[in-house]
């Protein structure tokens, strides 16, 4: 059985949620660990009943570290700080062999078994961001991407998690600082600073807006299929991360940041099924009722309540076409 974790807020409900039914749809044996980062998403998890999920709420997966360093920390470096302790604390919590964290806006295309057995006797699995040349952060950004990562229960694989979790613990700032940034920068050194870390080789895990300029993408088999336009590998989607995705005040969505362009058949085999995703994801929790809250910010400021939740469905059915809705509609994808 393959085990993961993640974290989020009532901000990224949906996300997460859809994220978890990609998993339910393509990865017959798995586990989820959810660490709900406020009272509301806690509640709507629990209501949901997930067959495959285990929900955790805040107060039980803070210790003292964390609270100690919590106030001087923003939201989101806060969730940065988290990342590495909720590996650890689902591994010793619940006893586990590996425990691979996921972020919540991920959508699973194809069994995301591969890339762990990928790993074979190793004990960590990181991942690169691979950059188009033209958007290189590696420098600020980092080598590596804290979206999915693999930590197996063994000295090697626990020894490096430790050490990540007390250098979060002791700085994570959304800030470049002595070479260091938020949770992501520790890890550019980890294939020489420690043992058995394997840095993921599969073109289909990581795919992401700073790098999906080097693929082309096609159905084939009922399978999205990638092909590297240098040096025509071809790979399986296992995951794609929706990067700067996010719901905008005109009724739309925001896809990704403008620096990055995005193709037609990008929007339409990988865009399209996590905007349908959403909008399922979003009826699921509209279907809990007055007892979830309506209301949720954003950590961009970007109040999400339930008449985006109505309007996403005209906005399906083309009644809306604002400035972030233009390329679908122009495209015709949800004709």
């Amino acid at each position: 059985m393959l085990k993961f974790c993640t974290l989020f807020n009532s901000a990224y409900l949906s996300r997460g949620l859809a994220m978890y039914h990609s998993l339910a749809k393509h990865c017959d044996d798995f586990h989820l660990y959810i660490v709900a980062f406020d009272e509301d998403c806690c509640d709507a998890l629990l209501a949901l009943q997930l067959k495959h999920v285990s929900v955790i709420a805040l107060k039980d997966f803070e210790n003292e570290a964390l609270l100690a360093v919590k106030m001087g920390r923003t939201p989101t470096e806060y969730c940065w700080t988290c990342s590495s302790s909720t590996i650890k604390y689902c591994i010793e919590t619940y006893q586990l062999d590996h425990c691979t964290y996921v972020d919540a806006d991920l959508l699973f295309f194809n069994n995301p078994k591969v890339l762990y057995e990928e790993m074979g006797d190793q004990s960590v699995l990181i991942t690169s961001h691979r950059f188009t040349p033209c958007f290189d952060q590696s420098a600020t950004s980092g080598i590596y991407c804290v979206q999915y990562l693999t930590f197996k229960n063994t000295a090697e694989g626990m020894t490096a998690l430790n050490w990540w979790v007390d250098a979060c613990l002791e700085w994570c700032f959304c800030k470049m600082e002595d070479n260091k940034f938020g949770d992501q920068k520790y890890l550019d050194d980890w294939t020489t600073r420690f043992k058995g870390v394997h840095v993921l080789e599969h073109l289909g895990g990581g795919v992401a807006p700073w790098n999906i300029q080097q693929y082309s993408f096609k159905l084939k088999g009922g399978k999205v299929r990638g092909t590297a336009l240098s040096g025509k590998t071809d790979f399986d989607l296992i995951f794609y991360h929706y990067h700067a995705f996010a719901y905008t005040w005109n009724n739309s969505y925001r896809l990704t940041d403008e620096t990055y362009p995005l193709t037609k058949s990008q929007i339409k085999l990988i865009y399209k099924p996590f905007v349908l995703a959403l909008l399922k994801a979003e009826t699921e929790v509209e279907a809990l009722g007055e007892h979830v809250r309506a209301y949720k910010r954003t950590e961009e400021g970007i109040w999400i309540n339930r008449v985006i939740g109505r309007a996403l469905v005209f906005f399906l059915r083309g009644f809306y076409k604002q400035y972030y809705s233009k390329r679908f509609f122009q495209y015709g994808i949800f004709n």
